[in-house]
């Protein structure tokens, strides 16, 4: 399963790929109602790209040495966490964007909750790396250690439920603007460079999707894959019958790679195949798990490579 307990899965960025020119109006939307929905959802996915995968991370990175009751003092090894970036940024970005009309309710909560879950982990984070970097807990018998547990979890737990609400509420509404984006480039262009590209997203989010559900469902997760694998191979036979307005190779190399990971993480859960010890001591430690073919974290790092790769314009 690719948990955001792990990691976290980048959202594609509307407006470098001309999302909102080509997103047609709802009769009860005013002309450019879709540009400004599109900049609210630009301020909270700039905040989920930047600091979720970070958070997720040090929380991966203390329990890949502590106890899940906590630190006792007697450790072999003493890892520490991690830090995340500057929140200030990002609570701005979300003020400003709450005022942003149309105004989604649910949706401005939803971010204004994970500015402030964030922006409490922030110092919480800084204050037990100084301690385990400083190696304090030599000199307090990891007293303070014992103490930052329980805050630690907490602060975790409600980032993650923060997270989860955000990032939900953010889908629902980019799975919207996705659909309309490709039935109109489908009217305004025919199933050309830029279709091919948008199909080759959402078909991968319905990948990442079936493959993050709670309960994994083998016969979800291959048939997602088939038809992403179907996608793949038309953007290959559009690039070669075309001379102007080809798919980028960059971008095209990056969804072959998710396909080829995505295989094999089925192939795993459908041959029952289990990790080897030292793939499973890879995977323990939140860097390294991307090196272990078809696991979880290697999908979720191939699938924001693919997504980075699309926010970057570079599929044309």
């Amino acid at each position: 399963m690719v948990a955001t307990r792990r990691s976290a899965v980048r959202l594609l960025v509307g407006g470098l790929m001309c999302l909102v020119a080509v997103a047609p109006a709802l009769a009860t939307e005013t002309p450019n109602s879709s540009d400004v929905l599109t900049e609210k959802l630009n301020a909270y996915i700039g905040c989920l790209n930047r600091l979720s995968a970070r958070a997720f991370d040090s929380r991966a990175r203390y329990f890949s040495w502590a106890a899940k009751t906590g630190p006792t003092g007697k450790e072999r090894i003493v890892y520490g966490t991690y830090t995340i970036y500057d929140t200030k940024d990002c609570r701005v970005a979300v003020e400003k964007a709450n005022a942003i009309e149309p105004h989604e309710p649910d949706l401005e909560a939803a971010a204004s909750a994970y500015a402030d879950a964030v922006g409490e982990l922030e110092p919480l984070l800084k204050e037990t790396d100084d301690y385990y970097t400083q190696e304090n807990y030599k000199d307090d018998k990891m007293a303070k250690g014992k103490a930052l547990h329980p805050r630690l979890v907490a602060a975790w737990d409600a980032f993650a439920d923060a997270d989860r609400k955000l990032r939900g509420g953010v889908e629902i509404i980019k799975d919207r603007q996705s659909a309309e984006k490709l039935a109109a480039i489908e009217r305004s262009e025919g199933r050309k460079a830029r279709y091919q590209i948008e199909a080759t997203m959402i078909d991968a989010k319905r990948v990442i999707r079936a493959a993050d559900a709670e309960k994994p469902d083998l016969a979800a997760l291959t048939a997602a894959i088939d038809t992403y694998g179907k996608t793949v191979a038309a953007n290959e036979a559009f690039t070669e019958g075309e001379r102007n307005a080809k798919i980028g190779s960059m971008f095209m190399s990056n969804a072959k790679s998710f396909l080829v990971t995505a295989k094999q993480l089925m192939r795993r859960q459908r041959d029952k195949t289990p990790y080897s010890s030292g793939e499973k001591m890879m995977l323990s430690n939140a860097g390294s798990g991307w090196m272990v073919e078809g696991s979880p974290p290697r999908l979720l790092r191939d699938y924001n490579q693919l997504v980075d790769s699309y926010n970057r314009g570079a599929g044309l």
